[in-house]
């Protein structure tokens, strides 16, 4: 019994109290739930992100098209881009070209020619009213081309001439050699201007209206100094001459020019002549025809021409496929007809090559008879 009583059976252990928790009371349900312990130590400290530099694409600068090799003022250009711009100061432009040349003939017996039919250099200077160009011809025995001042206006609407310079007759002869498609200008421009010396080049003072709300017009007409005899070498009185032109569309331009030699003593030798000029896309057709009263009495001639410009996938080159013709009559006593039909192509890479492979079967002034002519020109200018 002592021994029972010393060591009594163990009881069960009874289970920890909780008090009762009613879901109601989150206060004391919160006072219930045990403090969390530190967990700072446990947890390495996460770094404030910091914002990533995300670089943004330069915006790719537009490749600025290649300004266009600007045409001489008496190659039909409008002025230095100095002027167009409206800048100040004095600017000095070179420029020149070269033009080789062989051809054959059938009219003598296919017998090459080689020759440089151009070669050019010159320069041209402007002020914001005044421009002033001087050009030799190396390979010409008149070495001196064209040595002008003109003086404009701030808006360019009049402009006055002074010096040597084209009269503004024929649209074929005032085009510039070098956009014309052609090799030679053709047998009606050759014969009035070299034959029977209706416009061309000569000294002369010239005035010229430009009005660009009424469809482009302008106005070019002046007094220029008369043909010289060979023979007793006396000086002939002044010429005139004059041209209009308008453009009521985009696509097509009309003129009309004059030429009157020895225009204050009766103008017994003059021309007048009407052309258009169709311009869409890459095709331009043209077309002149001219009348008038020469030494050897009345005369009429017709002239048209068209090309196409084809680009090719080399950037700058393109071929350029070109046909005209032109006939002339004489009315008067001595009568007498020509024609010419010419073909060919043109190669033309940037602005400053051309390759022009042409053949013209023609019956001139004076030939026995009509005949074939093949040429090719190379030509570059800067």
């Amino acid at each position: 019994m002592p021994v029972l009583a010393a060591n009594p059976s163990p009881e069960p252990e009874a289970e920890a109290w909780q008090p009762e928790v009613d879901a109601a009371q989150p206060e004391a349900n919160a006072a219930a739930q045990p403090e969390p312990k530190e967990v700072a130590a446990l947890t390495p400290e996460l770094d404030t992100p910091t914002p990533t530099q995300v670089e943004v694409p330069k915006p790719e600068k537009k490749k600025e098209p290649k300004p266009k090799l600007e045409e001489p003022l008496s190659e039909g250009g409008e002025g230095t881009a100095a002027n167009r711009e409206g800048k100040g100061g004095l600017r000095v432009v070179p420029f020149g070209r070269v033009f080789a040349r062989v051809s054959a003939d059938e009219r003598e017996q296919y017998a090459r020619s080689l020759s440089i039919a151009s070669a050019r250099v010159g320069l041209a200077a402007s002020l914001p009213h005044v421009e002033a160009e001087v050009t030799a011809d190396l390979s010409s025995k008149s070495l001196l081309k064209d040595a002008f001042v003109r003086v404009a206006d701030e808006q360019k609407r009049l402009r006055l001439y002074g010096g040597q310079f084209k009269a503004p007759f024929l649209a074929r002869e005032l085009e510039s050699a070098w956009r014309l498609p052609l090799i030679r200008r053709g047998l009606v421009a050759d014969y009035l201007e070299d034959t029977h010396n209706l416009g061309g080049r000569r000294l002369g003072l010239m005035g010229e209206v430009s009005i660009k709300e009424a469809w482009k017009l302008k106005v070019s007409g002046g007094v220029f100094q008369g043909t010289k005899d060979d023979d007793t070498g006396i000086r002939a009185s002044e010429d005139a001459s004059l041209r209009a032109t308008v453009r009521p569309f985009k696509i097509l331009t009309l003129g009309a020019s004059t030429y009157f030699a020895q225009a204050f003593e009766g103008a017994r030798t003059y021309a007048l002549a009407a052309d258009a000029v169709l311009k869409l896309g890459g095709l331009e057709v043209t077309g002149e025809y001219v009348n008038g009263h020469l030494p050897t009495g009345p005369f009429a001639a017709q002239m048209g021409l068209a090309s196409y410009t084809v680009p090719l996938l080399l950037e700058g080159l393109a071929v350029q496929p070109v046909a005209g013709a032109e006939m002339m009559q004489l009315l008067g006593p001595l009568k007498a007809r020509g024609y010419a039909f010419v073909g060919g192509i043109n190669v033309l890479y940037s602005e400053h090559f051309k390759a022009q492979l042409q053949a013209e079967h023609a019956l001139r002034p004076g030939d026995p008879a009509a005949g074939f002519e093949y040429s090719l020109q190379l030509a570059t200018r800067f």
